[in-house]
């Protein structure tokens, strides 16, 4: 059976995304992190000089906006989040991210929520 995510198979080459049925869903501690802040609040601003380079997301001082892009696209490749740069956030000063032509919006998707439920009933595994 072929994983829906990472185009792996369940057998074995899987690389983990959590896209299959039968495989665990293996989260970095950044991820984690940001699944939490979605949890918190439900809608994060994104933004993008063109849809393949982001999403770019400024709201947290002091991390690095490269590492934090990686974090998202991750998620958003897991399925977890889904970012939309075509739905910007209602009253959001996007003054900070005037570089970036693309102002949007990024969210849980069912799974991430369903995601976030089982890490604060579950907890999460080392």
């Amino acid at each position: 059976m072929n994983c829906d995510q990472c185009g792996g198979t369940s057998s074995g080459s899987c690389e983990g995304c959590g896209g299959c049925s039968n495989t665990a869903l293996y989260l970095s501690p950044e991820e984690l992190e940001m699944l939490r802040r979605f949890a918190q609040t439900p809608f994060l601003p994104a933004a993008a000089k063109n849809g393949p380079d982001g999403p770019v997301f400024l709201e947290e001082p002091g991390q690095d906006p490269r590492e934090l892009r990686n974090t998202l696209r991750s998620l958003a490749k897991k399925g977890l989040i889904r970012v939309d740069y075509d739905i910007p956030i209602s009253n959001f000063d996007y003054r900070a991210y005037e570089a970036y032509p693309l102002h949007g919006s990024m969210a849980l998707t069912a799974r991430g929520q369903a995601v976030v439920e089982l890490m604060e009933i579950q907890g999460v595994e080392e």
